[in-house]
């Protein structure tokens, strides 16, 4: 397939303080891609690099098939940006704010009403394209950020954390239109709301303490780093029999983990067949009695919690790194 965005050794400091190190990986055109990692992790860094708006240490990247490292018109042209934290101009209209970024990038007359006209139906604010931006939602906020990062049609759009503040309802339309997305825009989502990531993405990347954890399709990545987890959910009023059922899974030998919460009993077993055969035998000698059990699908938070968190020790300024 080919490739929308390269990254080759991608490094960047503040200072002394490492904001990524050493980051290769490729998005390929067309897809919606997962970039995932706990605050801090280095995404929004990686995203302003690829955008233009920051400089590399050292490495490379490339976008749409541009240096992105050097910004410019050229790169601007090709590609849409949401931050973290976009401001508007609240006493502008939906519509006025979608003129404008048009304008910005050249268009006018009939091409530029033609043009917001298609955003404003894709990103759902037809209705509210003539009211002031002060009185939109948070969701409706963030459907307009993404509309005028749209508005030049881009290769590439990237979408820093467009979800994070939004409640349910907000984050489901944001997440249609990024579905909707697919095959007519290269995405970039950076994000660490999991579940968001699983239904939408194709392929993730995740980093940790600035560098690049791993890269893969999402169905790989769980057949490669989840366990298979056992689930029971118990009947309630059965605190003693429960107590004593965790209390003797813990000690069984094919289980990795045994979690608790929520009235659910999660067992991540190192051998599955083993652990089928013996935990009934286990739930019947405790006196438990089930509602459900059954063995569940890993999730993609149960792979990304075994492979970030870890403490790393500080790491010096390579002697010739950039302030």
């Amino acid at each position: 397939m080919a490739t929308a965005i390269e990254l080759r050794g991608l490094t960047r400091y503040y200072g002394r303080r490492r904001g990524i190190l050493d980051v290769s990986l490729d998005v390929h055109e067309g897809e919606v891609f997962g970039f995932l990692g706990p605050n801090g992790a280095g995404k929004t860094t990686t995203v302003r690099l690829l955008v233009g708006l920051a400089r590399p240490t050292s490495g490379s990247a490339t976008v749409a098939g541009l240096d992105a490292t050097m910004g410019g018109r050229a790169l601007a042209a090709r590609i849409g940006y949401l931050d973290q934290d976009p401001r508007f101009y609240r006493w502008m209209t939906g519509r006025d704010l979608l003129e404008l970024v048009g304008r910005l990038h050249g268009l006018a007359g009939a091409e530029l009403r033609l043009r917001v006209g298609e955003v404003l139906e894709l990103i759902g604010l037809e209705g509210a394209a003539r009211r002031r931006i002060g009185g939109y939602s948070g969701g409706m906020r963030q459907r307009l950020g993404i509309g005028q990062a749209m508005l030049n049609r881009p290769s590439v759009l990237f979408l820093d954390e467009p979800v994070s503040s939004l409640d349910p309802e907000g984050r489901r339309d944001v997440l249609d239109i990024v579905e909707r997305l697919r095959g007519v825009a290269t995405v970039l989502l950076s994000t660490h709301i999991l579940s968001d990531v699983e239904r939408v993405c194709d392929r993730v990347a995740i980093l940790d303490h600035g560098r690049l954890v791993t890269e893969s399709r999402i169905d790989d990545l769980l057949e490669l780093h989840a366990a298979p987890v056992l689930e029971l959910d118990p009947e309630p009023g059965q605190a003693e029999p429960v107590r004593l059922l965790v209390e003797r899974l813990r000690s069984a030998p094919w289980a990795r983990e045994v979690q608790t919460g929520h009235g659910l009993i999660r067992v991540v077993t190192a051998d599955t067949s083993r652990a089928a055969g013996e935990i009934l035998p286990l739930v019947a000698a405790a006196g438990v009695v089930l509602a459900r059990f059954e063995r569940v699908r890993p999730s993609l938070e149960d792979v990304f919690l075994r492979l970030v968190g870890a403490e790393e020790p500080p790491t010096a300024v390579p002697p010739d790194a950039a302030p």
